[in-house]
């Protein structure tokens, strides 16, 4: 599809056939790649959304979300993807979850994961946070089924600090690593 023509919730099946294998072993709570436009019928539905159109677009669904399990992948950066555009002390997660019907759950996940590193179907982790554990519960076995270790870093008020950390996996890119060919992960010790 072309720019700008991707619908906004999605399950981005990226590992090759693990992804695929974990849609079709979990087709009650995901969603497969609707059309535009198209009414989110999965248990979980993944925000494929730039910030900027996240709560929109969760508005316009409205109680089309309700019950359901939002994860937000958005990293809220500014233009130059030096500074966060959301206000203080709050993040896109927790603004997608005050526009989302009071019956679904919002949990941030992989915002501090480049795309094309995923894609290249390396071990590595995870970092949730959300407030339902249910919900985290969820996402974290569907996080496994992609052969990837979910980390629950808290509740949504821990969200901000994930969006943060992918600020931060930028400046590292950017000046540290010189790529952006590397994964954030925590080493048990």
């Amino acid at each position: 599809m072309r720019r700008g023509t991707r619908p906004p919730f999605r399950c981005r099946r990226r590992r090759g056939d693990r992804g695929r294998g974990a849609a079709a072993a979990r087709p009650d709570e995901v969603e497969r790649t609707p059309k535009p436009g198209a009414v989110p019928a999965g248990g979980i539905v993944i925000l494929a959304v730039p910030y900027a159109s996240a709560v929109p677009v969760v508005t316009r669904y409205g109680d089309a979300l309700a019950g359901k399990v939002i994860v937000d992948i958005a990293n809220p950066f500014n233009a130059t993807a030096d500074g966060l555009t959301t206000p203080d002390g709050t993040s896109a997660a927790q603004e997608v979850a005050k526009a989302a019907p009071a019956s679904a759950h919002v949990v941030k996940a992989f915002n501090t994961i480049f795309g094309h590193v995923l894609a290249q179907g390396r071990s590595m982790d995870a970092l949730i946070a959300g407030d339902d554990a249910a919900a985290k519960a969820s996402v974290s076995a569907f996080i496994e089924s992609l052969g990837l270790r979910p980390l629950d870093a808290g509740g949504l008020e821990m969200a901000r600090w994930l969006e943060g950390a992918g600020l931060l996996l930028m400046g590292l890119g950017r000046y540290g690593v010189g790529n952006y060919n590397f994964a954030l992960g925590v080493s048990p010790g």
